[in-house]
This record gives structure tokens, C-alpha cells and sequence, in this order.
């Protein structure tokens, strides 16, 4: 069987003439030099940012919002969330770029709603009427039919800022996140777990 194969591959083979070392190599194609890591960068130092500094204002009292200073921890802005998010949507890469334009769009729509109701930009209206914008966009399947772009636009915006503020440290006690502490002494895992496993 295997001497079949064998000459049937090579009968399907006889009249191809191919090299591996002839083949053309395809030139690398380079992502960029590694980062210095040692070396602290400060927001724009990697890519020109985005944001114009009316839509950082509407950002960064946006940010505050969702994640006002309580007894847990700080606001979103003094942690400068409204910088990572202007360099997120900044980065050169598809998803970025997405996200540049609905999060662009969606402040535009958050100041010309300000406007209308209120007749302020968004950055100046005082916090029951930044409220009352945002509870109608803040859970997609409630939002009216017109104000479900907007919705959309809030929930990324709201996961960006998320993730800004709960990777920080502060963000992290917020949350209780004690992943990154080190142990003064390991213990093991529990005895139930171990018994379990058949282990214990």
C-alpha cells in the first residue's frame, strides 16, 4: 500500500520542477522597535493624540460621571482616565480607530444634547443635569429607538473608562484586587480543594 502511494505521488509530481531554495523569500515585515520599558512615557510621546480639548473637557466630566471621588477611592480624572482613553483612541490599530469615531461621534452627541436641553456644554452643567442626560443612555435595551447610537456610545466609552480607572492602583483597592501583593507566607491551597482533587 505505502509503495502505491508512494508512486502514485510521485507520478502526480514528474512533470513539477520546484525548489524550496529557489523559492523567493518574503521579506519580514517589522511592527515597530521594542518599547523601553525602563523609560516613563507621558501622554502623545507614541502617536499624535486625538481628542480636540473641547471633546477632553466633555471626557473628562464624562469620566467623573461614571466614576465620581467617593470613600473608596478617587475620581476617574485625578487618576488621568481621560488621558488613557485620549491615547486609546489615538493608537494606529483597527480596533482603535473604530473606537476613535465612536467615541469622537458620541461626545459631539453628548455637547449638542447639553445644548439642547440645557443650553450649556456638557462640561458646565451641573451634576443633575449631566445625570439626566446620561440615565438615558446609560443601559442600551432601555434607551429610546433615536437614543440607542448614543447608548452605544456611552457603553464603550463607560468600559473604556473602567478600564483606565481599575488598572491603577487606586482602582485596584478600590476593588479589593490584591492580585499584585506579595504573600508573607504561602499556605497552599484550602484543604477542601485539596480533597477534591484527591490530592489531600
Amino acid at each position: 500500500m505505502i509503495k502505491w502511494v508512494m508512486a502514485a505521488s510521485a507520478a502526480t509530481t514528474a512533470g513539477t520542477q520546484f525548489s524550496w531554495a529557489a523559492a523567493p523569500a518574503a521579506p519580514a515585515k517589522g511592527y515597530g522597535t521594542d518599547p523601553d520599558l525602563i523609560k516613563k512615557y507621558a501622554a502623545g510621546d507614541c502617536w499624535p493624540l486625538s481628542l480636540s480639548p473641547a471633546e477632553k473637557a466633555t471626557a473628562t466630566v464624562l469620566c467623573d460621571t461614571i466614576i465620581p471621588a467617593d470613600e473608596k477611592g478617587p475620581s476617574a480624572s485625578s487618576l488621568k482616565v481621560p488621558d488613557f482613553i485620549d491615547e486609546w483612541v489615538s493608537a494606529p490599530y483597527p480596533g482603535h480607530e473604530r473606537d476613535r469615531v465612536i467615541i469622537r461621534d458620541g461626545l459631539a452627541w453628548v455637547d449638542a444634547e447639553s445644548q439642547r436641553r440645557f443650553q450649556n456644554e456638557f462640561s458646565s452643567l451641573v451634576v443633575r443635569q449631566r445625570h439626566a442626560i446620561c440615565d438615558d443612555i446609560c443601559h442600551l435595551p432601555d434607551a429610546k429607538p433615536e437614543l440607542r447610537p448614543a447608548a452605544r456610545f456611552f457603553a464603550r466609552f463607560r468600559d473604556l473608562c473602567a478600564s483606565g480607572y481599575y488598572t491603577t492602583p487606586a482602582g485596584m483597592k478600590d476593588i479589593g484586587y490584591v492580585g499584585n501583593v506579595a504573600l508573607e507566607k504561602f499556605e497552599g491551597p484550602p484543604p477542601e480543594v485539596l480533597k477534591k482533587l484527591g490530592l489531600a
